[in-house]
């Protein structure tokens, strides 16, 4: 099936790029998502009218993600879960845990814009991806640690001395 992108899509191309796709991923993901028409010539006459308001508007959501971007960049956030002695955990962290986080963060962030490139299953420090818009991907720090861990943690923090000004 033959459609024209009306975003930039990865992998597949950019804004008016027109593009051979198979039948069941333009019917089920591109075309409900908004993100390409059919590539009749109704809708191709449609999107060479409508080209620089698409763009304009890709743009203007690019630009805002960029902002976005630039605050989330140093993100750290930390999740407490259970985990053996090994350090392995009883469960997973979820990319709806890492929205929850970044939600208390004053974050807004959807699920499916949390990129896991494999399921965490240890305790340890890891770099997660955020889309923020196809164009523009942000990494944030998660560290996965136990309660035990924790409370070291915050032990240590409040057991360090200020520094010393001198006068």
């Amino acid at each position: 099936m033959q459609i024209v992108l009306l975003e930039r899509v990865p992998k597949l191309g950019a804004i008016g790029d027109v593009v051979t796709v198979k039948p069941g991923y333009a019917r089920n993901f591109l075309l409900p998502k908004k993100k390409a028409l059919r590539a009749t010539p109704e809708n191709l006459e449609y999107f060479s009218v409508r080209r620089a308001e698409i763009e304009e508007n890709n743009l203007t959501l690019k630009k805002g993600a960029e902002a976005t971007a630039e605050k989330l960049t140093d993100t750290l956030i930390v999740v407490i879960r259970q985990a053996s002695e090994s350090g392995f955990l009883y469960g997973s962290v979820r990319s709806s845990d890492i929205v929850v986080e970044l939600e208390k963060q004053g974050y807004i962030i959807n699920k499916s814009q949390v990129q896991i490139k494999a399921p965490i299953k240890t305790i340890g420090t890891y770099r997660i991806g955020i889309v923020l818009h196809p164009e523009v991907i942000s990494e944030i720090s998660l560290r996965v640690m136990t309660a035990q861990e924790q409370q070291v943690v915050s032990i240590e923090a409040a057991t360090e001395e200020p520094p010393q000004e001198t006068v």
